[in-house]
């Protein structure tokens, strides 16, 4: 079993709402995850991001990957470096 950090989408149709989980890589992308690791909502200016930031290090560590758009928000907040 593979760890993925990505986001769940949230929110109502045209209005998107995001949390970013530890999720199983073979679950669905809203469906059964570990850990709700934050929360993304790119419809404020400027886009709204709070993050756990003990929890999303501890997976990292334990070895999850992030998918792209996961990195790009962990890369904007300073919890990955760039590649």
């Amino acid at each position: 079993m593979a760890v993925r950090i990505r986001l769940a989408r949230m929110g109502a149709k045209k209005k998107p709402y995001y949390r970013l989980v530890a999720a199983n890589s073979e679950a669905p992308r809203d469906g059964k995850f570990l850990e709700i690791l934050g929360s993304y909502d790119p419809t404020k200016d400027p886009a709204s991001i709070k993050l756990q930031k003990e929890k999303i290090s501890q997976w990292l560590e334990k070895g999850a990957m992030p998918t792209g758009s996961a990195r790009a928000i962990l890369e904007k907040e300073g919890l990955l470096k760039g590649s």
